[in-house]
């Protein structure tokens, strides 16, 4: 092979792969967004995923959900390795709202932006370093749940709490909740709190034990729908539900579900896909030098039984 035969497929192989890397970066093919969350097998956390993958696409970028699977270390970890192979971003969920903070700065440090949703970041060292936050006003929420319960007991009784603790979210529902009744002057009165984890099976676990201890209370708040419906099957098996009223929050396709059957009286509801949404279009709004408020609160919403009967979403098992 003469010397000008060899300068020409030098030159081609240089503009092959000139090529190549043009078509990577094109439209279809930006980049990798990380994604992880406390719970994938939660039905709004999966929504959430899908949406955003949806979105993400729109603008060329390829989502990658995770589940942290309720473990701090775990998620810690997924947040160590999205930030080791360069992703363009990660949207996070916190299993727990201080522990994560270690992840956050490891994706600092690596220069990745961390877009927060649902559940605030709480260390100290690293809050300030999250993009934007996206999420329910869950002190709102709270509010409304506090305002169902006076209401479908009348206001008076024991009540005890189904919470989740480790993380801000379900933090927030139970401060609006008690304030609600607070500012009411309230003559219910709360007996326990405790943790069922945000699952079913937990709920019916700490449920049950509640049901023991206390056996003439007369509502149950918990701060979700699993948490709720996990209640609710404690509540049947002991043989009370004329006696004790749940309200829940979520408004998922089962809680919605629920509702209608009036296993429970209210979930506040929220909108993951709302959620989604913005958390992408914040994404979006940084890539483009625009500016990214720091917090943007959804308001929720009342779900009661008359919403339920001719809510199509219910029907169809959508949000």
């Amino acid at each position: 092979m003469n010397r000008k035969r060899v300068i020409t497929w030098c030159v081609l192989g240089i503009a092959l792969a000139a090529f190549v890397s043009s078509c990577s970066k094109s439209p279809g093919h930006k980049g990798k967004i990380g994604v992880t969350c406390m719970d994938l097998t939660n039905p709004f956390f999966k929504l959430i995923a899908n949406v955003m993958q949806e979105e993400a696409a729109k603008y060329g970028y390829e989502i990658v959900a995770l589940s942290g699977e309720l473990d701090p270390a775990k998620q810690n970890n997924q947040l160590s390795d999205f930030a080791a192979q360069g992703y363009d971003a990660i949207f996070l969920n916190p299993v727990d709202s201080r522990a994560a903070g270690e992840g956050v700065k490891k994706a600092h440090e690596a220069g990745i932006p961390v877009f927060t949703y649902d559940v605030q970041v709480t260390d100290e060292k690293a809050k300030d370093l999250i993009v934007s936050h996206i999420g329910s006003d869950n002190y709102q929420g709270g509010l409304l749940a506090g305002e169902s319960m006076m209401k479908v007991t009348g206001d008076k009784g024991k009540v005890a709490i189904i919470t989740y603790p480790e993380v801000t979210s379900c933090i927030l529902r139970v401060n609006g909740f008690k304030d609600y009744l607070k500012e009411h002057n309230s003559k219910l009165v709360i007996v326990t709190e405790l943790s069922g984890k945000g699952n079913r099976s937990d709920g019916y676990t700490v449920a049950t034990d509640i049901l023991t201890t206390y056996p003439d209370i007369v509502g149950i708040f918990a701060i979700n729908d699993p948490s709720g419906l996990g209640a609710y099957a404690a509540v049947l098996k002991a043989g009370k539900t004329e006696q004790i009223t749940i309200v829940a929050f979520d408004a998922s396709p089962a809680g919605k579900q629920a509702v209608f059957e009036k296993k429970l009286y209210d979930s506040p509801q929220q909108f993951p896909r709302k959620m989604a949404k913005g958390t992408v279009e914040a994404f979006i709004k940084y890539l483009n030098g625009e500016d990214v408020p720091k917090k943007n609160f959804i308001p929720c919403a009342h779900y009661y039984y008359e919403d339920s009967v001719n809510d199509k979403s219910r029907v169809t098992e959508q949000w």
